[in-house]
């Protein structure tokens, strides 16, 4: 797997050559959340040969439960969510480095300066043209 950190405008390599599975925070209106680290909501999608195969939204409450661990107890519920969901890539607004080492060290592709519509978010990021859609959407 290959470990990225980037803007758009970067090339990087993504894991699995055409397919991926992405996590993004959204807000209430289906945009980016700013805040990765203590989004309330978070959607993972499965996006192959540039379409979104799969998209799912979850509340994951990290709003709430940043301030109940240390930094590091969260970061661990973090990487152990996004573990379970098979994400290989994350698509942020901005992450603090803390966060961004531990997803480094678990491999996963980091991709920073998202924002607006979420769905057409993670479609840029992975460097394909927006206009891709979800199976009956």
């Amino acid at each position: 797997m290959t470990s990225a950190v980037g803007t758009f405008g970067q090339s990087m390599s993504v894991p699995g050559h055409g397919s991926a599975v992405a996590a993004v925070a959204v807000d209430e209106d289906g945009n980016v959340d700013a805040h990765w680290g203590r989004a309330r909501r978070l959607a993972v999608a499965e996006v192959s040969e540039g379409v979104l195969a799969r998209w799912e939204e979850n509340d994951v409450n990290w709003d709430a439960l940043h301030e109940t661990d240390s930094e590091r107890a969260h970061h661990a519920r973090v990487a152990r969510y996004l573990k379970q969901q098979g994400v290989t890539v994350v698509v942020a607004f901005h992450m603090g480095r803390g966060m961004r080492e531990v997803l480094e060290r678990m491999g996963v592709t980091i991709r920073l300066g998202a924002s607006g519509d979420a769905r057409q978010a993670v479609l840029s990021a992975l460097g394909y043209q927006t206009g891709g859609t979800t199976p009956g959407a």
